[in-house]
């Protein structure tokens, strides 16, 4: 079949859309119609030029968009690579379901702002096409930075006290921890290697020695705060104060996926899997993740609120990624590869969930949501759907990524991981499938009247259809993954 467009023009459709959607947007609140059709039409259009893109990095090419040289080896340039295309399909698709349910959150909501809300969430996109699509360290540290300042008015969108103090948590430590970790090492690469550029097998071996590995590594994992690594998790719990559908981007569509990404890259395309493998240099980071995956899956079984819980369970999830990076096996990175995909359609609809729940009911604890599967049946099959997914079991999408990252665990026997694995995938069945117990098969406590957005219910269940479709195409993904994989 012949293209749309080649892969560079994919490129520059892909990242200017979303751009131009965020710029147009204060022009069109003329019309609240025009303003709220601006996202949806725009994530189609960048959804296709995503698959151009992917397509191209399928049949074995590299498409490319140099910008400026800079220097020998330091140039601003987007060069796509098969994580970049696999991220790129993710924050673009994904899209096009947020958009349609911030429509109906914000209007069933009444919220405020909604022009500006609009705004910025095109440009976090365009943002987190850029980072998918970087061709080298530079691009991505630039729209990373980028990433974090153009989602700070959505956070602190409702503009109340605890707004506030999200928006300044989410700030000191997202920006605290790029400049004062994730730059240096940055810096610290170019200086040893003079490149910044993304190389299938890494450009580390012969520049640095192995005992200076783990600390490099550490700069990395701990600087890239959106991966929510623990002690630097913080932010992501507290910034559930934002409305929904901000909490869906967070987790979903953009910000911590871009954290997660930016760490498998440095993992695969700068540091090496068998470079790290070789020297034991990402030993550490397995126990950290681990760890994070089971104390915050403890933490998530203690809360009440909902998206609390959930933010913690996102937390769990991140890690997922970050140890099958850790591991450095083929098969570990693929299994991360995939959860990136897994993980973000099967967390998208429990937010979707979460948002429809309040905009019909406006409950938000776990305890308050007795019986109110009668009232909300659709919601709280697609919740079952989603939550499944995320537990890792057939036939959803969530059990491939889980089972590639077993099988990364057992080929470097580690056996205490595989232990981790399974004990938070019970852990996930207690925290993620209460909800839906109560609400099935528990009396109803709280009487609800008001009639639910269609916006607010169409997306979650079509991303619920998602994850069900993804365990059964998991092929038409894979693809890209393999190649992640080498």
């Amino acid at each position: 079949m012949t293209p749309l467009m080649s892969g560079e023009t994919g490129i520059v459709i892909g990242l200017l859309v979303p751009l131009l959607v965020g710029l147009l947007t204060p022009f069109l609140a003329v019309r609240s119609l025009w303003r709220d059709a601006a996202g949806p039409l725009g994530a189609v259009v960048t959804f296709v030029a995503a698959l151009q893109v992917a397509g191209a990095v399928l049949a074995g090419e590299t498409p490319r968009l140099h910008l400026l040289e800079f220097a020998e080896g330091l140039s601003f340039e987007f060069a796509v690579t098969p994580l970049g295309a696999l991220f790129g399909l993710v924050a673009s698709g994904l899209w096009i379901a947020a958009g349609l349910f911030s429509v109906g959150y914000m209007r069933g909501n009444h919220e405020k702002h909604q022009t500006r809300f609009a705004a910025f969430y095109a440009v976090a996109v365009h943002a987190a096409l850029a980072i998918a699509w970087s061709g080298n360290l530079l691009v991505l540290f630039v729209f990373y930075e980028i990433l974090t300042f153009s989602t700070f008015p959505l956070v602190t969108h409702k503009e109340s006290k605890a707004a506030r103090d999200a928006g300044r948590l989410y700030m000191s430590i997202l920006v605290g921890t790029s400049v004062v970790l994730l730059l240096p090492a940055v810096i610290y690469l170019w200086v040893k290697t003079g490149t910044l550029d993304f190389v299938p097998g890494g450009i580390l071996a012969g520049h640095v020695t192995p005992a200076a590995l783990p600390w490099l590594l550490a700069c990395f994992a701990f600087g890239i705060g959106k991966a929510a690594l623990m002690p630097f998790h913080r932010w992501l719990p507290a910034a559930m104060v934002a409305p929904t559908p901000v909490s869906a981007l967070l987790h979903a569509v953009a910000v911590v996926k871009a954290g997660v990404f930016t760490m498998l890259t440095v993992v695969v395309y700068v540091f090496g899997i068998d470079f790290l493998a070789d020297n034991g240099g990402s030993d550490w980071l397995v126990w950290l993740a681990s760890f994070t995956i089971l104390a915050s899956s403890f933490v998530a079984i203690s809360k009440d609120d909902l998206k609390a819980r959930l933010a913690y369970s996102t937390i769990s999830q991140l890690s997922y990624i970050v140890l099958g990076a850790a591991i450095a096996t083929s098969v570990a990175a693929q299994g991360a590869a995939l959860h990136i995909v897994m993980h973000a359609a099967g967390k998208i609809t429990l937010f979707f969930c979460a948002g429809a729940i309040y905009v019909r009911a406006h409950l938000t604890k776990i305890s308050e949501l007795d019986g109110q599967g009668r009232e909300m049946p659709l919601v709280f099959i697609a919740f079952f759907l989603g939550a499944l997914s995320i537990i890792g079991i057939p036939p959803l999408g969530g059990s491939w990524s889980k089972f590639y990252l077993m099988l990364g665990a057992m080929e470097r026997d580690l056996l205490i991981v595989l232990f981790v694995l399974v004990l938070s995938s019970l852990l996930n069945i207690y925290y993620l499938l209460e909800p839906v117990q109560r609400a099935f098969f528990r009396a109803k406590v709280k009487q609800v009247g008001v009639a639910s957005h269609p916006l607010t219910v169409i997306p979650p269940v079509a991303t619920a259809i998602l994850s069900v479709l993804l365990f059964f195409y998991v092929d038409l993904i894979n693809g890209l993954a393999e190649l992640v994989a080498g």
